[in-house]
């Protein structure tokens, strides 16, 4: 079960949807070390170091809905409200929400 779970219906098509999803995966790359990669239609990433060391979880992504789940180790789940609400910032962001 996530630690975080956050979905998000968009207008951007799937196309579009990955496309920011890229984005945004890359931009997580550069600043937390998260390493990820496409499986199918879902981002899959985990973080082996870095500020999010232990961190895991995935992007799905559909032509209408973008859905972000992550596993946030022990000693992360204290900071739980402060990652979710960055990661629903960039995301309405990225997506236009």
């Amino acid at each position: 079960m996530a630690t975080i779970d956050i979905k998000r219906s968009h207008n951007l098509g799937l196309e579009g949807a990955k496309q920011k999803a890229e984005e945004l995966a890359n931009g997580m790359k550069d600043k937390l070390g998260i390493a990820w990669r496409w499986d199918g239609n879902n981002i899959r990433f985990d973080a082996p170091s870095g500020m999010a060391k232990g961190a895991t979880g995935q992007v799905s992504v559909e032509a209408s809905a973008i859905r972000v789940e992550i596993d946030l180790p022990f000693m992360l789940r204290p900071m739980k409200g402060m990652v979710e609400s960055k990661v629903v910032e960039k995301l309405d962001k990225a997506i236009g929400a």
